[in-house]
């Protein structure tokens, strides 16, 4: 069994309150675990209007299956155009 783990680091330039930035980050959320399965949390920044860290986990017994998966939710992220990914780092179990 595989688990890989990654998390973005994310800035949203167009929230100008808590508000516009919880709908942001929910509908991304909503978005990745349903076209991809995979469970999706905000880890850090949760107060600030214009940052958010995002954890993304996927599990399966093929390694190959998982670095695929992450690849194509950092496709979609990277196509979003509401945030901008600043760093993200990937670890495998």
């Amino acid at each position: 069994m595989v688990i890989g783990t990654r998390i973005f680091d994310l800035h949203i330039p167009g929230c100008r309150s808590l508000k516009e930035k919880r709908a942001v980050i929910k509908s991304l959320k909503a978005r990745l675990r349903n076209n991809f399965n995979v469970s999706v949390a905000e880890v850090d920044h949760q107060n600030l209007w214009q940052r958010s860290t995002i954890a993304v986990v996927a599990v399966n017994a093929s390694g190959t299956y998982v670095n695929g998966v992450l690849d194509r939710v950092l496709d979609v992220i990277a196509a979003e155009r509401r945030v901008v990914i600043l760093t993200f780092e990937t670890e495998y179990l």
